[in-house]
């Protein structure tokens, strides 16, 4: 049977039970923490791309995907607590429902991180072009080193995105030599972060060109656009749910917090919620300045967003400023309305703060791929680790690879639908693997429980569903496309050269970590 390999909770444990963490965040705190890991990527990238889906309705988008995104965060708080250990979701599905599910998820976090890190190299592109070079040294970059053929298409020019190209080959050396964050870095990065998108609601809400006939009409291309469409609310909310990964960062520090069954809760829930309300009230600053009405294609139906036929309606004089035209959207509305000083500073803190987020997001990749290969279900090569270095060189560099080509051709758009596909198949597993643990292991130290999981983790899986049934058709088909791929690989060869399958369960807790052999009988040996 191809569900009978399920890893033994108890040897994923022995993993845990080897660190002594000190618990030590608050409420506030944890609060803090998860505004800074959320608030980036999403809001300074896809502003122009969710107006183009939903127009002014791009609000009600943030409240959508908000919404899901709380109660699956619940869900990963919960096991996360219980199973502290490398993986992730890869991990919980292995042992909940066995190794060929925890494979689907494992092959889908891989692409999703992947593509999410190409996704915010186009964004960092777009700042870089805009306000760096344009803005501070007059220097245009042609349309063919600035955008992909997908972008542009070829009778536009575009060739390339040269500079997502550089940063994600940049960022990778920088995780393959062994280059970490630091910790002080890092909050000066999130203060300026803050401090940039405040100004911005504070001088376009308070603009003399705020007007709030902007918002009219405010659903545009409606609530609901249709399965597959893509667009509408609802779609939109599909694409910026992009904005709020990085809240899996809060539940995972769950083992750290003071009292978690408070704390956990008010840390994820008020973090998302705060993030929820700057989303709102930027999206709100932006349309109510200089409109953010999409341009809609002759069916009265919105251009895709990232499309060739988008991208020809913005090189015409009556769409060329406006914002579902633009790659660096908050700077450029600032700009529109005077303020170019200050959109330059919030260029730059986007600039300044987008690497960091690629890099933590190909960390995060690495992880979950070298857990993959010491099971044995991916070759143990891809996994070495440099002897100087102390990082997995090989895995690093061959991400690194795909997520420069992507980025170099993709647009930002259409990557985060392709991220979020498999983010939200990722969450999907977890709220299944919350509520089977209940079951399978009712007395297990449990440090945060999601109050009311009968309710909370049906909610997440429908809110997940409901999200990826509305993302684009081509968006959808990736995942599915992706899946059958690695069916492939799994049973031409991860199953039969898999550490579970031979009776070996190998568990590491981080790649410089021990290696702890724990023999097991299974089915199959």
């Amino acid at each position: 049977m191809f569900l009978d390999r399920i890893k033994p909770l108890d040897a994923i444990l022995a993993t845990a039970e080897k660190k002594s963490l000190h618990r030590s965040l608050g409420a506030v705190q944890l609060t803090l923490f998860g505004i800074g890991c959320i608030i980036g990527t999403g809001i300074f990238v896809l502003t122009s791309a969710g107006a183009q889906k939903a127009g002014p309705g791009l609000m009600l988008a943030f409240i959508i995907a908000g919404a899901v995104c709380i109660v699956a965060a619940l869900c990963y708080a919960e096991i996360a607590a219980m199973v502290p250990v490398a993986g992730s979701a890869y991990t919980y599905t292995y042992a909940t429902m066995g190794e060929l599910l925890a494979w689907t998820v494992g092959w889908a976090l891989v692409l999703e991180y992947a593509i999410a890190a190409s996704a915010v190299s186009v964004g960092w592109s777009g700042y870089f072009a805009g306000t760096i070079l344009n803005e501070f040294f007059g220097v245009g970059l042609p349309a063919w080193l600035s955008a992909g053929p997908l972008v542009l298409g070829g009778s536009e020019g575009g060739l390339i995105n040269l500079p997502a190209l550089v940063i994600a080959l940049l960022v990778t050396w920088l995780l393959m030599v062994g280059t970490t964050e630091s910790a002080r870095v890092n909050a000066v990065l999130v203060a300026i972060k803050i401090t940039a998108l405040t100004a911005f609601i504070g001088l376009t809400l308070t603009s003399a060109y705020f007007d709030p006939d902007k918002f009219n009409p405010f659903l545009p291309a409606g609530i609901f656009g249709g399965f597959g469409s893509g667009v509408g609310a609802v779609g939109a909310a599909a694409t910026i749910f992009f904005a709020y990964v990085g809240f899996d960062a809060v539940s995972t520090a769950a083992e750290e917090t003071k009292n978690p069954q408070r704390n956990v809760p008010i840390g994820l829930v008020g973090s998302l919620l705060i993030c929820t309300v700057f989303y709102i009230l930027v999206a709100a600053g932006a349309i109510g300045t200089i409109g953010g009405q999409p341009i809609m294609g002759p069916n009265g139906v919105p251009f895709p967003a990232g499309s060739e036929e988008l991208a020809r309606q913005c090189l015409m004089p009556e769409h060329r400023d406006a914002l579902v035209c633009s790659n660096e959207a908050l700077a450029h509305v600032l700009r529109q309305i005077g303020f170019s000083g200050i959109g330059n500073v919030l260029g730059i803190a986007a600039f300044l703060a987008l690497p960091s987020v690629i890099l933590i997001l190909l960390f995060g990749q690495t992880r979950i791929f070298f857990v993959m290969a010491r099971d044995g279900l991916f070759p143990e090569k891809l996994a070495e680790v440099h002897p100087k270095w102390k990082t997995p060189y090989i895995v690093t560099g061959l991400t690194g690879l795909l997520v420069a080509v992507a980025a170099a051709f993709l647009p930002v758009g259409q990557l985060a639908d392709i991220a979020n596909a498999g983010t939200l198949y990722a969450f999907f597993m977890v709220a299944i693997a919350v509520m089977l643990l209940r079951k399978q292991a009712p007395d297990r130290e449990r440090p945060f429980t999601v109050p009311a999981l009968w309710l909370i983790g049906p909610l997440t899986i429908a809110g997940c569903l409901f999200l990826f049934l509305n993302l684009p058709t081509e968006a959808m088909l990736v995942l599915p496309i992706w899946t059958i791929i690695g069916f492939v690989i799994y049973f031409a060869y991860s199953r039969g050269n898999s550490h579970l399958g031979r009776g070996v369960v190998v568990v590491v807790d981080d790649i410089e970590g021990e290696e702890k052999m724990v023999p097991i009988q299974t089915p199959d040996n």
